[in-house]
């Protein structure tokens, strides 16, 4: 017998945030999270996303066991501005039993109904710079802390239970080393003379702080027309510059600006903190910073988080700025492996970008849909 049952107690809420440690326990390709700062997003007085958003999050218990748990989130900007009739549900995770699967579904079915939605997709967060995707292909791959990682037999329950692909996102890699300057150095210099352009670079996270707010206004006009993108909002914007920005080394962060310093295209590199993770095991205390720091200098591989370049530039050879400054930087680095964030099908204009790299599939996943 399944029962499912809201977390709302900070107990609650803490076995719904270390379940995956359990059922992803000796898994070498799962990286857990920072216990701590998933705890807060689940906040409503610390996550942001909460004034344009609600969310409630379930456990499923067998025998008082917990064997599952979702997510349940309703994006007021997407269903009332968007007249998008949409149930979102994320941070789905279950043993391979579908009975608790359908369990959870159905919870967050319930509330979709009582809500007057039309369908429920998932896994997804409460916006776009939260993890998306259930994956379906590269399981074998180590996970990255911006995305979900999941056994699998995920799509096999989404399929039995009458969900169907709703979006499909592509994860990418590349050796550095075979980023050939050739292909940009030269186009860098023409382009820049063409349009007026110049590449700023930092060495500090204060020097990028006075422009985030206009990183993040370009994030939304560069992404405006992609299905299913939910602008960040004013409020969002500071609490992702408190949680991020300070995080990432400044010098992996790139803009463009014109010839009046706007920004006409940017770009955030991270390094990659998965073995640290790891190593932490949702811990920051006592070592888990350690490895985090280490990570932040030494990591070999780098994550492009995002990359927005605004429309009037788009298909004009701005990128060959962007990696040309990134070659020098990742050089310097002694970076070697270079992997992208998932990106939609859809998108063909991103892999233009990157044909010329030689980038290798690595992973897949989906979103699935259910009318309700």
């Amino acid at each position: 017998m399944i029962s499912v049952k809201q977390a709302k107690t900070p107990k609650e809420l803490k076995d719904f945030v270390t379940f995956p440690f359990t059922l992803y326990k000796n898994n070498p390709y799962w990286v857990p999270p920072i216990i701590k700062d998933e705890l807060e997003t689940f906040n409503s007085n610390k996550n942001p996303a909460f004034q344009s958003a609600k969310a409630q999050f379930f456990l499923a218990y067998r025998e008082n066991t917990i064997v599952g748990r979702v997510a349940a989130i309703i994006n007021h900007i997407e269903t009332k501005e968007q007249g998008l009739k949409k149930m979102r549900f994320g941070w789905f995770d279950f043993v391979d039993d579908l009975e608790v699967s359908k369990a959870l579904l159905d919870k967050v079915e319930e509330i979709g109904k009582a809500n007057e939605l039309e369908y429920m997709e998932g896994p997804v967060g409460f916006s776009n710079l939260d993890k998306v995707g259930v994956l379906i292909d590269g399981f074998d791959h180590m996970g990255t802390m911006i995305t979900w990682y999941n056994h699998p037999y995920y799509q096999k329950h989404f399929e039995t239970h009458g969900f169907v692909k709703e979006k499909e996102y592509l994860e990418n890699k590349f050796k550095f080393a075979a980023a050939d300057p050739k292909l940009f150095t030269k186009a860098n210099e023409l382009v820049k003379k063409r349009y007026g352009l110049k590449p700023m670079n930092f060495n500090k996270s204060s020097e990028v702080m006075p422009w985030a707010d206009k990183m993040f206004d370009l994030f939304n006009e560069s992404y405006a027309k992609l299905s299913s993108f939910v602008k960040i909002t004013d409020v969002q914007k500071s609490y992702f510059k408190e949680k991020y920005i300070k995080f990432i080394n400044p010098e992996f962060i790139k803009f463009v600006v014109d010839k009046e310093d706007t920004i006409i295209a940017f770009a955030i590199v991270m390094p990659s903190f998965s073995r640290a993770l790891q190593k932490a095991n949702g811990k920051l205390f006592p070592f888990g910073f350690i490895h985090l720091l280490r990570a932040r200098k030494k990591s070999k591989d780098v994550i492009f988080y995002l990359i927005g370049i605004h429309p009037d530039y788009q298909n004009k050879g701005v990128t060959a700025i962007i990696f040309n400054e990134f070659y020098h930087t990742f050089k310097k680095r002694g970076v070697e492996n270079c992997i992208r964030t998932p990106e939609l099908e859809e998108n063909t204009a991103i892999r233009q970008m990157w044909k010329h790299f030689n980038p290798v599939t690595h992973k897949r996943r989906r979103t699935y849909r259910k009318s309700i």
